[in-house]
């Protein structure tokens, strides 16, 4: 019998296959090729005599402007000195004392008193209204004659400003509205803790045991001592 199939007939390779196979073997290449062009730009430049003294000049320069930045600098602060001392007169003081501290002259009426322990920025312009005087003139050029009622009225502030700008309301001993400057608020804080202490009151108490006495809390604030750590209990060997 003779064999009547047909003989299979191979196909050739179609382009379309060789194509895609290129396609795929293309980007590959190409991100080699990106990689050792990285690789060329990213080789240091071996550091000759010539860059070396580039780097150095460099250098140099930029500390020579930095050092004559300074020097401009100190000069022109040196110049401002010279023509504030030159506006300023002779008598001029740069130090005054009032109610027991040293103000600084150049400060302004009204934060040079504030300077004073017990007299705050209302107070300082309750103050210098009452003298007469402008509250923006430096305090070095005050005469002798307006330094004096300054500190007379310093003595009668509790007379003179309203009660809420008083700093010690309804005092313990006398009931009056007093304000208080300079140490004598220190002395008499001391000895209200002290009466607190004496009657055994809520706040003297705390203020014996070092605690907080207005009711802040104590847990996660305020923790003093060492710092312990978990303990774990100790078995009993048996």
């Amino acid at each position: 019998m003779e064999d009547k199939s047909e003989p299979i007939e191979k196909k050739p390779d179609t382009p379309s296959a060789e194509k895609k196979d290129e396609k795929i073997d293309r980007p590959e290449q190409e991100s080699e090729e990106k990689k050792d062009v990285e690789l060329e730009h990213t080789e240091e430049i071996p550091e000759t005599e010539e860059n070396l003294e580039t780097k150095t000049e460099e250098t140099d320069e930029k500390a020579i402007s930095e050092v004559k930045k300074k020097e401009t600098k100190k000069t022109d602060e040196k110049k401002e000195k010279s023509k504030k001392e030159a506006d300023r007169g002779k008598d001029f003081r740069y130090i005054v004392r009032l109610s027991n501290t040293d103000v600084n002259g150049e400060k302004n009426i009204v934060y040079g008193l504030k300077s004073i322990k017990g007299i705050g920025v209302h107070m300082a312009t309750l103050i210098a209204d009452e003298v007469g005087i402008d509250r923006y003139m430096k305090i070095g050029d005050l005469k002798d004659s307006q330094i004096e009622k300054i500190q007379e009225i310093i003595d009668k502030v509790s007379k003179d400003a309203p009660s809420w700008m008083l700093n010690h309301r309804k005092d313990l001993e006398t009931g009056e509205d007093i304000h208080l400057i300079g140490s004598d608020i220190d002395m008499r804080l001391r000895d209200e803790i002290n009466i607190l202490k004496k009657i055994r009151s809520y706040r003297g108490i705390r203020h014996e045991r070092g605690l907080r006495v207005r009711g802040q809390r104590t847990r996660a604030n305020n923790r003093r001592g060492l710092a312990l750590g978990v303990s774990k209990k100790r078995e009993i060997s048996k």
